[in-house]
C-alpha cells in the first residue's frame, strides 16, 4: 500500500512539475467541460431503467394475482406461472443493466460516486464487464423459460448451442478486458489516478487557491464575541467610577 501511495505522489509531483513547466493547452479547460454532455445519456438511460423497474413491478403484481387465482383453482404446478415469474426476473435484470450504465457513466465522466466504486466499477472496462455478466444471466433465464415450456426440442437444441457460443464469446471478451485492465494499471496506475484527481478536483483546488490569495477572513463568531466583552468592560469601568465618587463624598 505504501509503495502504491508513493507512486501516486510521485506521479502527482511529475504532473505538477510538467504543468508548471509547460503552458496549458488552448481551450483545454473548455474541452474538459464538454464531458457534462454525458448527462444527457445518463438521464435517458436512468429514465429507461425506471420505466423497466415500474414495468417489472406491475408484472410482479399481475403474476401474484394470477398465482393466487391458480391456487384457488387447485392448479399449483402451473408451468405458465413459472415462465411468467422468469419473465419478471428478465425485465428486472434489464432494468439493472440500464441502471448500472447510467450510474457508471456519471461516475466515470462527471464525478465519482460511492455506489459504482462499491460495485467495482472504476473504469469503462469494469462497466462493460458488469453489463456482460448481466447479459449472460438474462440469456440463461431466457433459455430456462423455453426449456420449461419444452416446445419444439430441435429448435430448443439449436437455441442452446447458439447461446452457449455467445456466452463463450462474452466470457472470453470479459477475460481479455480484465487482463488488459490489470496490465494497464500495472504500467500506468499512478498517472491514471493522478489524472483522475486532477480532473475531478480541479475546481476545488482552484477555489482553495483563490481563498488562499485573498487571505484568511475573520470568523463571524469572534467578531460577535468581541462586542459583549467591550460592553462588559465599559459597564465595569462605569461602576468603579460610580463607587469611587460615592466613597469620596
Amino acid at each position: 500500500m505504501s509503495t502504491r501511495a508513493d507512486g501516486y505522489e510521485d506521479a502527482e509531483r511529475q504532473l505538477g512539475a510538467a504543468g508548471r513547466a509547460k503552458p496549458a493547452a488552448p481551450l483545454a479547460g473548455a474541452i474538459g467541460q464538454t464531458r457534462f454532455v454525458v448527462l444527457l445519456a445518463v438521464a435517458a438511460v436512468l429514465l429507461v431503467a425506471v420505466a423497466l423497474f415500474i414495468l417489472g413491478a406491475i408484472m410482479a403484481v399481475s403474476g401474484f394475482w394470477n398465482a393466487a387465482q391458480a391456487v384457488l383453482r387447485g392448479d399449483v404446478a402451473s408451468i405458465n406461472l413459472a415462465v411468467e415469474f422468469l419473465e419478471i426476473v428478465s425485465v428486472m435484470l434489464k432494468a439493472v443493466i440500464f441502471y448500472l450504465i447510467g450510474v457508471g457513466l456519471y461516475s466515470l465522466f462527471i464525478a465519482p460516486l460511492n455506489l459504482p466504486l462499491a460495485l467495482g466499477v472504476e473504469t469503462l472496462n469494469d462497466l462493460e464487464g458488469k453489463v456482460v455478466s448481466t447479459i449472460v444471466v438474462i440469456m440463461a433465464v431466457t433459455f430456462l423459460e423455453h426449456f420449461i415450456l419444452w416446445q419444439q426440442p430441435s429448435d430448443l437444441l439449436a437455441m442452446g448451442v447458439t447461446l452457449a457460443l455467445v456466452v463463450l464469446a462474452l466470457v472470453a471478451f470479459q477475460v481479455y478486458t480484465h487482463w488488459a485492465k490489470e496490465a494497464q494499471m500495472h504500467a500506468q496506475g499512478a498517472p491514471l489516478q493522478a489524472a483522475k484527481r486532477d480532473l475531478f478536483h480541479h475546481g476545488r483546488a482552484r477555489q482553495a487557491a483563490t481563498a488562499g490569495r485573498q487571505g484568511p477572513r475573520p470568523a463571524p463568531e469572534r467578531r460577535g464575541l468581541r462586542r459583549p466583552a467591550r460592553r462588559g468592560a465599559v459597564v465595569a469601568a462605569a461602576r468603579r467610577r460610580a463607587g469611587t465618587g460615592g466613597a469620596s463624598r
